[in-house]
């Protein structure tokens, strides 16, 4: 079996695994608190309803029309700020849930643009992701080359790194921030940042819904969409050099094949439309429709790791000195082995030449 297949199928195998132990400790965490915190608000809404002497219906109705007006604590959600902040939530496909239309044009509209903008929105990021980790690498040449370092190539580790690091910083930075606007405590605003940013988008708890904050706090409605821009462009540049790492593992299998290729076909001659391949005193085989030098992509992949300007191991390994002598000596001997067989057939025609005017 390749081993392209054999990752594939530990991949699969490794998902699943995942996703069983994340529920057993799910439920092992959140069962029981869950059971506690119901019994406990059953108990406040029987308390409620005996000392206003409510119906089950009103109380419905009380309870549906409480739930309704959560959003509107923050403003009027669909004047410019607000609709701006839904629309970024959806084109991010973050969606909160906090606010949603209600419209029959307005529920058409947003799918139409939901359609048009996400893959708009994951192409900008993508790139501009891309553009941060060329920047990045440039920066840590031109640190190196200050420091006068012998080696100076950029590994993708490197800049995997430098990303990562960005990354925390930037929700360190952004929990601080939204805790002193929201009061929350900093585990609750650090888990904001990060279901946010990994668009994960929960909707337990959401920035901007608090005291009229979409009109009368421009810079807190400005610090919150700069903060999921450029986070989210961040954690792009991070994330894409984490699932191209994996990608171009079968890419790098693939090369080493067709370089290994590469060095069985240097011995080939083309003979009359067929290739005749030996291995020096060993038997000779005859191909059909065969190149002599073959044919093949010196690009490692066609995907965007191509433009950071990183050579994989395996072409590093196939490029060293060892391999070019390797090829150096066989090309050698193939001539010398050539030209001794045109001497040869030269010798023999000779010899026919002289017994046929005898």
């Amino acid at each position: 079996m390749k081993k392209q297949n054999i990752r594939t199928l530990s991949l699969i195998i490794c998902t699943f695994t995942y996703l069983l132990v994340g529920a057993a400790v799910f439920d092992a965490l959140e069962s029981t608190f869950e059971i506690n915190t119901k019994g406990s608000l059953l108990e406040a809404e029987m308390r409620i309803r005996t000392k206003y002497n409510m119906t089950t219906k009103d109380f419905e109705k009380l309870r549906w029309n409480v739930v309704r007006l959560i959003p509107y604590k923050a403003g009027t959600q669909w004047k410019f700020s607000g609709a701006f902040y839904f629309a970024l939530t959806v084109v991010t496909v973050i969606g909160y849930g906090h606010s949603t239309p209600h419209t029959t044009g307005g529920k058409i509209f947003c799918m139409f643009y939901a359609l048009a903008g996400i893959p708009l929105c994951i192409i900008m990021f993508q790139s501009v992701g891309e553009r941060l980790n060329t920047f990045v690498t440039f920066l840590l040449k031109e640190l190196k080359k200050c420091l006068k370092m012998k080696n100076n190539d950029i590994s993708q580790t490197h800049v995997i790194l430098i990303t990562l690091n960005l990354s925390m910083i930037i929700l360190t930075t952004g929990a601080l921030a939204f805790s002193y606007y929201e009061n929350w405590s900093y585990i609750d605003s650090y888990y904001y940042c990060f279901i946010t940013l990994t668009t994960i988008g929960f909707g337990d708890f959401v920035a901007l819904q608090k005291n009229q904050a979409l009109q009368d706090k421009p810079e807190y409605v400005a610090f919150s969409m700069i903060f999921i821009l450029f986070g989210l462009t961040v954690i792009s540049a991070a994330m894409n050099l984490l699932v191209l790492r994996f990608l171009t593992m079968n890419t790098e299998d693939e090369r080493r094949d067709e370089l290994e290729a590469a060095v069985a076909a240097q011995h080939a001659v083309r003979l009359d439309g067929d290739v005749i391949t030996g291995n020096s005193n060993t038997a000779i085989h005859v191909v059909s429709n065969a190149q002599e030098h073959p044919e093949y992509s010196d690009s490692i992949s066609v995907c965007s790791c191509s433009c950071y300007n990183w050579r994989s191991s395996m072409e590093k390994r196939f490029s060293s000195k060892k391999y070019k002598s390797y090829y150096a000596t066989n090309t050698q001997s193939y001539t010398k082995e050539e030209s001794t067989g045109e001497e040869s057939d030269a010798f023999i025609q000779a010899q026919s030449k002289k017994r046929s005017s005898l």
